[in-house]
């Protein structure tokens, strides 16, 4: 059979998460109308294809339903942060800023990257209903589980901001304040 495939999962979790993250990105995106309402049209669309595709980004995540399509999903949050935050590119504090964003976060993108592999080494599994069906057997061995999962945790810890990969949230702000609001929002999902 193939590797991995793609799809949607659909459970009462992803479906809140849809709604949440649909609900967030719709006010962001009606608010950034009148905050960028002096932007010249290039870059106003601009602004809403890197918002547009962060929202995508963000659906594609809570709708993985395995670890490959949720890192690919991962890594596009990523690249639209670094995009968004440095949206006045022409500016040099908010250049610095999304490049500080970028990097900082592949160093939690690393880890989650290497936990995917070494779980899939441990299990032969990245689709999620597959891992829970071998959970709820007893049939993943508990020796290195603990690394897989903080290697997974590494990747949350890049996105969320939390210590010590925190240093680039306080300078997402040199993007337009509605992307600050969506990236924070964005960290709590």
């Amino acid at each position: 059979g193939p590797l991995a495939t793609v799809g949607v999962l659909v459970d009462e979790k992803s479906a809140l998460m849809l709604v949440l993250v649909t609900l967030v990105a719709l006010l962001v995106q009606v608010y950034s109308l009148g905050y960028l309402s002096d932007e010249p049209k290039p870059a106003l669309g601009r602004y809403y294809l890197y918002q547009s595709l962060f929202a995508f980004s963000m659906l594609g995540l809570v709708l993985a339903p395995n670890f490959l399509q949720l890192f690919v999903c991962w890594e596009l949050v990523g690249l639209c942060s670094y995009l968004l935050i440095g949206f006045w590119y022409r500016k040099p504090s908010a250049a610095r800023a999304a490049v500080k964003a970028f990097w900082t976060t592949k160093l939690g993108d690393v880890g989650l990257l290497i936990g995917i592999v070494l779980l899939w080494r441990l299990t032969n599994a990245f689709d999620f209903s597959e891992l829970q069906t071998l959970t709820a057997g007893g049939q993943i061995p508990t020796a290195g589980l603990g690394v897989i999962t903080f290697c997974i945790y590494l990747g949350a810890m890049g996105k969320s901001a939390q210590f010590p990969l925190h240093i680039w949230l306080p300078d997402a702000m040199e993007g337009p304040t509605p992307v600050s609001a969506l990236i924070h929002a964005a960290t709590m999902v």
